[in-house]
């Protein structure tokens, strides 16, 4: 007899709010949200606007409001994207 799948649970620590400063509530808002929805939200900007790069679907080409969340890069991967926003939340 097979047994019951058991449930992933999420980890805790992403679920826990965390709040974004100045730069970064330009983009995903002002209330404390766990860092998921930050991700979901900067990722819907990204879409909503056109920002990820037609032939290199890996980059990013940042806006006036991304760029100051990047550090001042025209251009970032999604995978350092992370790091980057990482040091905009408290």
């Amino acid at each position: 007899m097979a047994t019951a799948k058991k449930k992933r649970k999420p980890n805790a620590a992403f679920m826990k709010p965390v709040q974004p400063d100045d730069a970064l509530s330009a983009v995903v808002g002002t209330k404390a949200i766990p860092r998921t929805e930050v991700t979901k939200k900067l990722w819907a900007y990204i879409k909503r606007n056109g920002l990820q790069d037609k032939k290199k679907r890996t980059n990013i080409n940042a806006d006036d409001k991304l760029k100051v969340v990047f550090g001042g890069k025209k251009t970032v991967t999604m995978f350092e994207m992370t790091k980057l926003v990482s040091r905009h939340i408290k």
